[in-house]
């Protein structure tokens, strides 16, 4: 069997960072094994009256006078990719599976655990397993330090799907989960399609759920439909624009945690509008600039919330780069400011 290490392209991008390299086994000429994902360490305070967290989500505690500093490198992580012939499978973890911010053993220890990101199989057309869900905009996640950027105006989930693509469009059956864990008897249904040039690309995504409240008068029950509007527009030499508009009763999929366990009014979920909006600016070649915002409104909920960031990043060498941010978070009853330090190693 003929084995030799060879690094590769750089590969799509799987989350919010910037695209990662691999290193390849070439075990014969149809089967490959692939290596990837990158070391990641946050220095990061916070300090108002939300508690501390290591990256923003569409709900956060309201802790006041928190003024706390934490250093962590949960965002790590480690990615397999199994390529033979026409067939693709792809696992990749993280260390995000323990939320509680003071950690188990941090007492001697700050160990973390593992939490599955993707494990997929891509053949010819069709995409198996769990990923990113077709209803969530990648492309227009900001360039951030915290982690994956305005959490609170995006659509973030990542679930177990099978979906087909050809040309721009692309149809999946996903998960019928809802966010309180209770399962569906029919699947979510995703439509995305995506319009590409050199000016960049632009996409619209609709979502069907169809939800049986289990007689329970505060959940949602029948068919709830939403859509987004997404892209990254090129502006100037290497710079960007990144935007995502959601709208509709997309309950889980939308700010996660601002609407908590698919509550309803009449039988439908809340209607959530949410945005964000980024600029990436390259001041060289070796330093750039991210300015983001993102803002989620639930009316029937009286839910407000929005979160602001802006960085500056310096790449070290091509694989290794530090940076440092400041932003706010605010809700409807407080707010926190924060600043991180990043440093970061692609494999």
């Amino acid at each position: 069997m003929k084995m030799s290490l060879v690094s590769v392209a750089v590969c799509a991008t799987l989350a919010s960072a910037p695209s990662f390299a691999e290193y390849s086994v070439e075990i014969n000429e149809d089967h490959k094994l692939s290596f990837g994902g990158y070391f990641k360490a946050d220095f990061r305070n916070v300090n108002g009256d939300l508690a501390y967290r290591d990256f923003w989500t569409g709900n956060n505690i309201v802790k006041p006078d928190t003024n706390e500093t934490r250093f962590n490198v949960r965002e790590s992580r480690f990615n397999i990719k199994y390529q033979n012939a026409a067939v693709k499978a792809v696992l990749e973890w993280d260390f995000y599976d323990d939320q509680n911010p003071s950690g188990s053993t941090e007492t001697v220890t700050g160990g973390h655990s593992l939490r599955l990101r993707h494990a997929y199989i891509d053949y010819d057309k069709w995409r198996v397993g769990q990923t990113w869900s077709t209803f969530m905009p990648l492309v227009s996640i900001a360039d951030a330090l915290d982690f994956g950027g305005a959490h609170v105006g995006q659509t973030f989930i990542r679930q177990s799907q099978v979906r087909y693509t050809t040309g721009g469009l692309e149809v999946a059956l996903e998960n019928p989960s809802t966010q309180s864990g209770i399962s569906q008897s029919v699947p979510d249904v995703v439509a995305r399609y995506t319009v590409k040039g050199d000016w960049g690309q632009m996409a619209v995504a609709g979502l069907m759920r169809t939800l049986d409240n289990g007689d329970d008068a505060a959940a949602a029950d029948g068919s709830q439909f939403a859509y987004n509007i997404h892209g990254r527009i090129k502006t100037f030499g290497k710079d960007d624009f990144r935007f995502s508009y959601n709208d509709g009763r997309s309950g889980r999929y939308v700010s996660p945690g601002a609407n908590i366990n698919d509550l309803a009014k009449d039988g439908d979920i809340h209607k959530t509008q949410a945005y964000t909006l980024a600029y990436r600016h390259f001041w060289t070649e070796t330093w750039r600039s991210s300015l983001y915002y993102g803002d989620v409104k639930i009316d029937e909920l009286d839910v407000e919330r929005n979160h602001w960031g802006l960085n500056l990043i310096k790449n070290i060498t091509q694989h290794f780069s530090v940076g440092g941010e400041v932003g706010r978070y605010q809700t409807e009853s407080a707010e926190s400011d924060y600043f991180q330090v990043s440093a970061k190693y692609i494999l």
